[in-house]
């Protein structure tokens, strides 16, 4: 039997990778965004996943990362590592390391670089929760990379898989299929948490969302949000939404680029480089509208 642990709720963030001039792992800057996110009042950190850009690190820099994170963070927020991988040897490989370095828990989609059966997916959950004791969040994902699952076949996964205690949920159709892996899991997991920036926190929230996992760029914001839904707070929880919705819905074309220009304008990290291809480059018009978002936010914006 697992050992009891307090339910994660609130707001996790995905903690992004810095780099240098060159391209290279800035550890000072990565540690500086740590401390960023845990004065903005974050329930939990996630290290290495997507918004991490965990799919153009090297596997010792993936480490680092989590060492870095979990040293910066431990006894002060949850700390989940990512563990994705293209299968389940590579991936139990980052699951001991995230629980030698001392993490409380793990997160996974499946196999991502081919989309895999359901029998895969099995032996992949199977053996990463074999790998460690920490708790398991299963990521369904349907971006690249993504396997999107079924309510019914996650719910069967949570049931079988001890470890599996909580659930991404960030497909095309995440609120309805949080409301139904939440009845379906009944029982067997301890919470799901909406993704792709908290775009839906809304209709999540009120669909039983235990918590969600945005990027840190506005930490700070999303933390306000998620006590004013916790307070009741209705008419807070809407203002301070629509006021950070443009900034949600501009950086889900951007990806990183968004991510890191906010953090370096708001002077937590030192460059907005970052690696992900697909020609995301923010242009002058990009910039000129960036500059309108934040200084509507401007006001909900605490001190770095």
């Amino acid at each position: 039997m697992t050992t009891p642990q307090p339910r994660w709720t609130g707001v996790f963030v995905i903690v992004t990778t810095p780099f240098d001039a060159s391209r290279q792992l800035d550890t000072g800057s990565l540690r500086a965004t740590v401390r960023f996110c845990l004065k903005a009042g974050v329930q939990g950190v996630v290290a290495t996943a997507n918004a991490s850009e965990v799919a153009y690190l090297s596997d010792a820099e993936r480490r680092t990362v989590a060492e870095i994170v979990t040293q910066e963070a431990r006894g002060k927020a949850v700390v989940l590592i990512g563990v994705s991988s293209s299968g389940e040897t590579v991936s139990a490989e980052h699951a001991r390391h995230a629980a030698e370095t001392g993490a409380d828990g793990l997160m996974a989609m499946p196999p991502t670089f081919q989309r895999a059966s359901e029998a895969e997916i099995r032996r992949f959950y199977t053996a990463l929760a074999a790998a460690t004791p920490l708790p398991i969040m299963l990521q369904n994902f349907s971006g690249p990379g993504g396997t999107p699952m079924s309510a019914r076949f996650m719910a069967e996964l949570a049931r079988d898989i001890e470890r599996i205690r909580y659930i991404k949920e960030e497909t095309e159709f995440s609120s309805v299929v949080l409301s139904e892996v939440k009845a379906l899991a009944e029982g067997h997991i301890d919470g799901v948490m909406g993704g792709r920036a908290g775009i839906k926190l809304l209709d999540e929230y009120r669909r039983g969302a235990c918590g969600t996992m945005p990027a840190c760029e506005v930490a700070d914001v999303h933390v306000a949000l998620w006590q004013a839904l916790e307070a009741g707070d209705a008419a807070r929880a809407k203002y301070l939404y629509r006021l950070m919705l443009p900034l949600l819905v501009f950086e889900g074309g951007y990806g990183p680029a968004i991510y890191k220009e906010v953090l370096f304008r708001r002077g937590v990290i030192r460059s907005p480089l970052f690696r992900q291809t697909g020609g995301r480059i923010l242009d002058a018009l990009a910039h000129a509208e960036l500059d309108d978002i934040m200084a509507d936010l401007a006001p909900v914006l605490t001190a770095t």
